[in-house]
């Protein structure tokens, strides 16, 4: 029940989330992607949207390891064997007319996620299985959930959700106390407690099917169209998704408010959600703390401002014509005959496709097949059909930087941006991620949050603060919240760590904090050979990491990452 579960408006972004389902209620192609910390009930919400829709409507939830026969249905296996023929609907046919909520979308294959969304954008779904071929409507309201900490969706298929509602667990213990209270009364008597909702509940229904049978009269005047295309240029967004869900959510939102025609105010109120995911960092160039002289570029030793951090100067790292030292990965290539080859098979099998010269032969497939055509299972070359299997997961890489000043603060830097498009070029189409923290000052900061653009990242990683302190163990607490089951944690620093956080000893703290993380990981040492204090080193021991020095790294040396590496 919606009503139940959005009670307290000062819940950080719930009253978002529940604008955001109402109006995806209202009109199902606003499909609606719901991004925020595990336990702050996503979910919960999700599953109550469908009893906003008419009577009887299913909800669905799609299964992260789905195939993509259980996803867009396939050959009737029993029914073919008997001589007749036919397609089994899967899940995407079975949320006709109701829901369809996949939980950790992130995690969801990439095959499997671009066919959801193309059916749920055009609302049709064509099944061509084993010779056959259907076309089926697939009008649904599709929901998706998930937690940025356990890896991002690629741009290319978060653009395809229309609105993305954020939502963060109440951090006041008095709202959690009231979350509580209400989830216990639930479980003791559940129809006690729908009795308690039924009259908010049955009002929003209501208020909900108005909307819904009036959203194709209201207008929307070719002015207003105007003012979303300046609002998007001006923001500097280049999807044309975005307009279109604007002018979409604005209606569903004028037709929620009993109003005829869209304004400029509904389309200001939808404008969070429908652009919230589209304002990546490449949208629009971030703005630097401190401008570069327009005159000239700069020399190494001259890229300084000094402003007041505790004593040591403030500075502003910016690229000169010298390339900076690149960090190369050296991985297999992962192409569609390494199973023939003998190399290690990649990945759960998720589908079956035809070919004469089957890599990875599909018997199940192969007989089906020739049973469904010719009522036999005699096998020709047309009949033979390979697995596809799961590309290598991404890997979530993590970049702890010390930008703090030293003599190697100027190499560390544009080791930090050369790292980062080195190791989004190795990718291999697998969607490899980025996060860069860095260390400086009293706190250690996220400067990248995690992307797989390399564009993005590489224009947000131009201009690097550097100088101050050393917040090392903060760096690496911080990066604990971002370590998924398949990370790479490289920190690159000198080991002079002087900002405590659980201690009055700053170096012990970044120990601890090495030793917590549970991923694989490489320490860059950037220490003055001539005056070393051999931190690094002790700190990858710590951490049971690989160990390099950043002098001895090059243009052209590549380094296999052995340690958790795909």
């Amino acid at each position: 029940m919606i009503e139940a579960a959005f009670p307290f408006s000062a819940l950080v972004g719930l009253d978002t989330v529940k604008l955001a389902l109402e109006l995806s209620a209202i009109d199902s192609r606003l499909s609606v992607l719901l991004r925020g910390d595990r336990g702050a009930g996503k979910s919960t919400a999700a599953r109550a949207v469908a009893e906003l829709l008419p009577a009887g409507a299913p909800f669905v939830n799609l299964p992260i390891g789905a195939t993509e026969d259980r996803l867009l249905g396939g050959l009737d296996v029993e029914r073919t064997l008997k001589g007749e023929p036919a397609l089994k609907p899967g899940l995407l046919s079975q949320a006709h007319h109701g829901v369809l909520y996949v939980d950790e979308v992130n995690l969801l294959a990439d095959h499997l996620a671009d066919a959801l969304l193309d059916a749920a954008a055009g609302g049709i779904l064509i099944v061509e299985r084993e010779g056959f071929s259907v076309s089926q409507p697939a009008d649904f309201v599709l929901l998706g959930s998930m937690n940025p900490e356990e890896g991002s969706l690629r741009p290319q298929l978060l653009d395809r959700f229309a609105l993305v509602a954020d939502v963060t667990a109440p951090a006041d213990p008095a709202l959690r106390t009231a979350v509580l209270e209400r989830r216990l009364a639930f479980d003791s008597d559940r129809e006690s407690f729908r009795h308690d909702w039924a009259e908010a509940q049955d009002d929003l229904r209501r208020r909900l099917t108005a909307a819904r049978s009036v959203l194709s009269s209201v207008a929307v005047v070719p002015s207003l169209l105007q003012h979303v295309a300046l609002r998007i240029s001006e923001l500097g967004v280049r999807s044309m998704r975005a307009d279109l869900a604007i002018v979409r959510a604005g209606r569903a939102y004028a037709a929620r408010a009993g109003e005829d025609h869209v304004t400029m105010d509904h389309v200001e109120a939808v404008l969070p959600l429908a652009l919230v995911h589209r304002m990546q960092p490449g949208s629009r160039p971030p703005s630097p703390p401190h401008p570069p002289p327009p005159s000239r570029s700069p020399e190494p030793d001259d890229q300084e401002e000094s402003t007041p951090d505790e004593g040591p100067r403030d500075r502003v790292f910016q690229p000169t014509a010298q390339p900076g030292p690149r960090l190369v990965v050296d991985r297999p290539s992962i192409d569609a005959g390494s199973a023939n080859q003998g190399g290690p098979r990649v990945g759960p099998v998720v589908a079956s496709r035809r070919t004469e010269t089957p890599s990875e032969l599909d018997v199940r497939s192969s007989l089906i097949h020739a049973a469904g055509r010719r009522g036999t299972t005699t096998l020709t070359p047309a009949d033979l059909h390979e697995r596809v299997r799961q590309p290598r997961r991404a890997t979530r890489f993590i970049l702890v930087v010390d930008s703090s000043g030293s003599h190697a603060v100027a190499d560390r830097m544009r080791l930090v941006k050369g790292l980062a498009a080195g190791l989004l070029d190795a990718s291999h189409g697998r969607h490899d991620e980025i996060v860069v923290i860095g260390c400086r000052g009293p706190h250690a900061e996220v400067l990248l949050e995690p992307t797989s653009a390399r564009e993005d990242a590489v224009r947000t990683l131009e201009y690097l603060p550097t100088g101050g302190r050393t917040p090392l163990a903060h760096g690496l607490e911080l990066a604990a919240g971002y370590v998924t089951d398949n990370t790479l944690l490289i920190v690159i620093t000198d080991g002079r760590a002087n900002v405590p956080t659980r201690s009055d000893d700053a170096w012990a703290d970044a120990q601890a904090a090495g030793a917590a993380l549970r991923c694989a990981g490489l320490v860059v040492d950037t220490e003055d050979e001539r005056s070393p204090t051999g931190r690094p080193r002790l700190l990858a021991d710590a951490m049971k990491a690989a160990y390099t020095h950043l002098d001895t790294l090059d243009a052209t040396q590549v380094i296999t990452i052995a340690r958790g590496a795909p």
